[in-house]
């Protein structure tokens, strides 16, 4: 051990809070040939705030001996040693600025090879060079390289410590620099299916489109990425317990889209769950060490909490019918509409077009909605030397009433060779920002159609209806959905048939009923609501009767999963009530040329058990397999009492393969089996 080494361990040994090398009592000479040694060993951390003091005090002398830093970092070999270590010096700005070069090439040369051979340690250099980058300490020609020639493939230790590394990349990057961005989210679409960083990859990814869209003008692209972000975030909810990070973001984007759709209630629950995540969140974190680096993203939250409150405070006023204070809520309303200007996307110092594009004609529509607020908004405007409070926006007031002057003398001088009707523009318009899920899933013409026999909270029903298929509809990227389905392939994989053509057909009938079930499981929707009767609440098959509702059955399951099948990629094979199969009736049936799959539906208040639903069911849902490929799938309607205490199961408890084998036949068949839990109650009857 080296007298430097010594003096540290002393030092440390004797409760030392900031060593300095004045401290270490050697003369600086001595100390600058042991500086590459001590920093390649354990007490690098205690080396680095002695070198962070003496950069912080501009003490040439002892910031000459720290110069070989970088060279002992490079060969560090302990996780926790670079990671506190480099912690320390980019914690300072003179520090990193003093040694970024050095520290940049000792972090990146001989990165490839590090990635097999440490992973860990790899992730953790790799980290700190997109640090030094993205403080500007260093330019980032050298770390954009690295990122876009990542290998896609590699150990898990490596894999799941990348996509916050990526995450950060973009968020400093992704208006700079569109190759490497590009490269970037294409690494990370492909973790998003690696087991090891999947709800990570997906949670950057919706980071990366929230972003997008909040720094786009044009209109159909802001609605089309908020969703996107919307159903990552979702879906990385789904895959990961407490990940608060995403429910909240999740709120933010339905929230949001709320407001644009005049929703109120929708943004008044969004507001619920941000401020909950947020709670949990700060929970979780309490007492925990929190990179000074991550903090904006943390800070990020707060502020679209913020946002949030206010959106929902004008949402509230525009739908309310009297205002006791009108000054007040004229006011709330032009706070909210400045916040959209002001608030920043995650990781950029630029305003945000696309929010402004989403709540300024939400706003404009909101006073045309209401001809009395739009009066009072006059009044303040002409008369703000009124107002009880100082500080009223006039500017900001005047604004918003010229545009819907703008838009009034627009509508009432039409060109005369046109009709009456909306403005195209217009109608594109109000579709993009009630209806974005809508938008994505079908055609321009097809979409103006729909909309135009639509009211606004017709068109935000089938909104609700569009999003809950998109959300379950996932795919490869469900965090929830892959390990379930590997499991069943696994099990159908050992049949002898399983094979060519019956596996691939099968295996995408398998994939779409499972995320069926899935999206079948979430009560927190309202996209299979019916009509409502007698003032009843709207009939909902999965939800225990209310009142007068009659009581759910089999063939309400039977035309939800058929129309979930149209409404897939399966939509050209689908079929359903065939008869003469097996001298009985299949309720659904799907063809892939001369292959047939037939689903069986059932209903049993009973018993819901594997046990009881394979001995009373399976044998006729293995009958219809005798004339085709030896697989068929069984949905059951779960219909027994639900009580305050039990709680439901989980998808993955409730599906399963199934195999039976009649009486001296020589092949088994397999059965994909899946329950449809029905006659719920609410998730918040649990807590009384």
């Amino acid at each position: 051990m080296t007298q430097l080494a010594d003096r540290l361990s002393a030092l440390a040994a004797g409760g030392s809070q900031a060593i300095t090398f004045q401290d270490i009592g050697l003369p600086a000479d001595q100390v600058r040939d042991q500086v590459q040694e001590v920093a390649a060993g354990p007490l690098a951390p205690l080396l680095a705030e002695a070198i962070v003091l003496a950069c912080d005090h501009a003490d040439s002398e002892w910031r000459q001996a720290a110069a070989a830093f970088p060279a002992g970092i490079a060969q560090q070999s302990s996780v926790l040693a670079l990671t506190s270590s480099m912690e320390t010096i980019l914690g300072s700005a003179a520090t990193a600025k003093a040694l970024a070069q050095p520290l940049n090439v000792a972090l990146l040369d001989g990165f490839t090879e590090q990635i097999a051979r440490a992973p860990l340690l790899a992730a953790a250099r790799l980290e700190s060079a997109v640090r030094l980058a993205a403080a500007d300490a260093v330019t980032p020609y050298r770390i954009w390289d690295l990122l876009e020639a990542l290998p896609p493939d590699g150990p898990d230790d490596f894999l799941e410590r990348l996509p916050r590394v990526l995450g950060v990349a973009l968020d400093c990057w992704a208006q700079q620099e569109t190759r490497v961005s590009n490269a970037v989210r294409d690494l990370l679409q492909h973790l998003s299916v690696d087991e090891a960083a999947d709800t990570d990859a997906l949670f950057e990814l919706g980071s990366d489109r929230l972003r997008t869209a909040l720094s786009s003008t044009e209109l159909p692209e802001v609605s089309r990425l908020l969703g996107e972000a919307r159903t990552l975030f979702t879906a990385v909810e789904a895959g990961e317990e407490a990940r608060d990070d995403a429910a909240a973001y999740s709120a933010v984007c339905d929230a949001v889209l709320g407001f644009t759709a005049h929703d109120a209630p929708k943004v008044a629950q969004a507001a619920d769950r941000i401020e909950q995540a947020l709670e949990r969140r700060q929970a979780w974190l309490h007492g925990t060490h929190q990179p000074a680096w991550l903090q904006p993203r943390r800070a990020a939250e707060i502020a679209w909490y913020q946002l949030l409150l206010q959106l929902r405070a004008s949402a509230d006023l525009f739908a309310a019918d009297v205002w006791m204070d009108s000054w007040q809520a004229i006011d709330a309303v032009l706070i909210a509409y400045r916040a959209a200007r002001t608030i920043q996307p995650l990781g950029t110092r630029h305003e945000s077009p696309g929010l402004v594009a989403l709540v300024e004609p939400a706003v404009d529509d909101g006073f045309l909605r209401n001809e009395a607020f739009l009066r009072a908004l006059r009044v303040a405007a002409e008369r703000a030397g009124d107002c009880p409070r100082t500080g009223f926006d006039t500017d900001t007031a005047a604004a918003i009433l010229t545009r819907l002057d703008a838009r009034s003398s627009r509508s009432s001088t039409g060109s005369d060779s046109e009709s009456d009707d909306e403005d195209p523009e217009a109608e594109v318009a109000r579709l993009h920002r009630i209806a974005p899920t809508v938008m994505r899933r079908l055609s321009m013409t097809k979409a103006r159609a729909l909309g135009a026999h639509l009211s606004d909270e017709e068109l935000t029903s089938v909104e609700g209806l569009a999003y809950d298929s998109d959300v379950a509809r996932l795919q490869a990227n469900d965090p929830l959905i892959n390990p379930l389905l590997d499991d069943i392939l696994t099990r159908l994989s050992k049949h002898p048939d399983f094979t060519g053509a019956v596996q691939h057909s099968f295996s995408l009938l398998v994939t779409q009923t499972l995320l069926f079930l899935k999206s079948r499981a979430d009560l927190t929707r309202t996209s299979l609501l019916g009509p409502a009767k007698d003032g009843e609440p709207p009939f909902d098959y999965r939800r225990k009767p209310v009142g007068k509702q009659r009581t759910a059955n089999e063939g309400d399951v039977q035309r939800d999963f058929h129309q979930w099948l149209l409404a897939g990629p399966l939509n050209g094979v689908v079929q359903v009530e065939i008869t003469d199969v097996g001298m009985g009736r299949a309720d659904v049936m799907v063809r892939f040329g001369a292959l047939r799959y037939l689903t069986e539906m059932k209903q049993d208040s009973d018993d819901n058990s594997r046990t009881h639903i394979e001995s009373k069911y399976l044998t006729q849902e293995a009958e219809y397999t005798n004339t085709g490929t030896p697989f068929g799938q069984l949905i059951v309607l779960d219909l027994t009492p639900k009580t305050t205490t039990g709680g439901t199961l989980r998808i993955d408890e409730l599906t399963w393969v199934a195999s039976h084998r009649p009486t001296g036949a020589p092949t088994e068949r397999l059965v994909l089996a899946g329950i449809v839990t029905g006659n719920r109650i609410t998730p918040s009857a649990y807590s009384r």
